[in-house]
This record gives structure tokens, C-alpha cells and sequence, in this order.
């Protein structure tokens, strides 16, 4: 049997690619939720889609790649986020061809924040680094003077007003996902962006804090921002990844067990693979 040809996945080619994932990775999602996923706009250059393979005309696998620039400390980031790797089984033994294809491309920092645990292993033979996988949890209490001169801010022309100018473009970059709430929280000229969801945990609602613009800034006014979490929302905790922050805040319980995020680069840290410009803000994952 001759080997299947293996192609770039390209802006036409995503109705035939993300039918291909609706019936073989995930029929929860329709072919237009994982086509917009791809065309979210973060890279005016991307080169692809991601990568195919084909056997006498037909998609037998795929790997898909949402690729993004960001400014990190002042600098423009360049970043390829791997997702919806998914190969039909009597192709199996071609999947390491799709994640070379990827893998190979130069000048991009590369993550994958959704591996399963084979994906994960796979690609740390690619050297890509494990993450820290625990997730800290605090309560949401309405704690006495917090509110002092801080203030949240949640209208979206208010928040793009008060954010610094690569804080606003991460909040216009995102704000039209309808499944993530934003804030800014802070005072004078010093303010955070803070981008949530709800979550899941002990059959409790909460507040799952993907992103934020400033670790400090965030420590510091985590408590306000609790209160106006469970006063304006009712959201009885906080819940955020231990990687993200600088120290662990007390009180804070750690909760272990998670599968490892993974990414691979040469010059970035944990910390700076945001959960932005990727398949866990791009799809409706709750």
C-alpha cells in the first residue's frame, strides 16, 4: 500500500479537515465550531492550518496548528499551538509525520494545553517540556477593606480604556469568544486584565482564572477580586494554575492529578505559555 501524501492544511482545505474531526475525534463539535477555531486572526501570516494526510484522495489524518503573535516584556512572540491531532488506526504508524511536519517549522514557540496522556509522551520525545500541572483553589469571601481604592472594572470600553496598550490587543483579541468573562482589576494607572470562565469542581460553580496580564498585580488584589466574584457572580472560589503565579498564595489549597501541559522552546519559561491564543479559549471547552 502506497504511503499516504502528507499536505498543509490550508484555509480551503478546513470544511473537508474539521469534517474529518467531527466524525472521527469528536462529534460534539460541528465541523463550523472547529473551522472557526482555526480562523480566529491571531497571526496575520500563519503559514498553515496545520497538516493532512491523504490516501487515494481521502483525509486519513490530521494535526491541527492554531498559530498566534503576542507581545511578551515588550517583545512580539510568535506561537503554534498544537491541537486536534487525530489519525485513522490502519494509518496510526503516520502519525509521528504530521507532528514532525509541525515541529519542523522555524521561529515559533510551540505548545500543546489539551494533550492526552499518549499526545503528551509523544511529544516529549519531540522536546517538549511537561508544565506544572497543579491547579491552586481559594475561597471567594466578601472580605472586609479590600475595596479600598481598587476597583474592577468589567464594561468592555472601560476595560479596553484602562489597559495598558498590549493588554488592550489581548482583551480586543478575545473579547468575541462568548465563553470567557473579562475584567480589569486595580487603581491609578496600574491595572490587570483577568480572563475567566466558570468550572467544575465538588459539584460547585467557580471561577476559573485562564489568564492574567500582571502575576504581581493579580496577588495582590486576588482578594477583591474574590469578593467581586462571589458578590457580583456568586462564585464561592477561585480556581488558577500554580505555573502562572510567581509564589503560592495562602490560603490556598493545591489540587494534583492533572495531565501536563507541554510546550517546547528555547527561550521562554511556564510562566509565559498563556492559555490565550489557543484551542482552550478558541473552542467552548466548559
Amino acid at each position: 500500500m502506497a504511503l499516504p501524501t502528507l499536505h498543509p492544511i490550508h484555509d480551503d482545505d478546513l470544511p473537508e479537515f474539521c469534517r474529518f474531526l467531527t466524525e472521527h475525534l469528536s462529534a460534539e463539535r460541528s465541523a463550523q465550531d472547529w473551522a472557526q477555531a482555526f480562523l480566529q486572526g491571531w497571526c496575520a501570516d500563519k503559514p498553515n492550518n496545520g497538516f493532512l494526510l491523504r490516501h487515494e484522495g481521502r483525509i486519513v489524518g490530521g494535526i491541527g496548528a492554531i498559530y498566534a503573535e503576542r507581545m511578551l516584556r515588550g517583545r512580539a512572540e510568535r506561537f503554534c499551538n498544537i491541537t486536534s491531532w487525530c489519525v485513522l488506526d490502519e494509518f496510526r504508524t503516520q502519525s509521528g509525520r504530521l507532528a514532525m511536519a509541525v515541529v519542523s517549522q522555524p521561529g515559533w514557540h510551540f505548545t500543546d494545553l489539551t494533550p492526552t496522556e499518549v499526545v503528551s509522551r509523544t511529544l516529549q520525545f519531540f522536546k517538549f517540556k511537561p508544565m506544572d500541572e497543579r491547579h491552586l483553589v481559594w475561597p471567594n469571601l466578601p472580605w472586609p477593606g479590600v475595596l479600598a481604592g481598587v476597583r474592577v472594572a468589567t464594561d468592555p470600553e472601560h476595560i479596553a480604556a484602562l489597559l495598558a496598550p498590549d493588554d488592550a490587543r489581548t482583551f480586543r483579541d478575545h473579547r468575541h469568544l462568548p465563553w470567557l468573562r473579562h475584567l480589569a482589576v486595580g487603581r491609578g494607572d496600574a491595572w490587570c486584565h483577568v480572563v475567566w470562565r466558570t468550572t467544575r469542581l465538588k459539584n460547585l460553580t467557580g471561577a476559573m482564572v485562564l489568564a492574567f496580564s500582571d502575576a504581581e498585580l493579580f496577588l495582590r488584589h486576588r482578594m477583591t477580586l474574590a469578593s467581586h466574584l462571589l458578590l457580583r457572580h456568586g462564585m464561592p472560589f477561585t480556581r488558577v494554575e500554580a505555573r502562572l503565579l510567581p509564589r503560592l498564595p495562602r490560603p490556598a489549597l493545591e489540587l494534583a492529578g492533572y495531565r501536563n501541559k507541554v510546550f517546547r522552546s528555547e527561550t521562554l519559561q511556564p510562566a509565559d505559555i498563556s492559555n490565550l491564543y489557543s484551542e482552550l479559549v478558541a473552542l467552548d471547552l466548559s
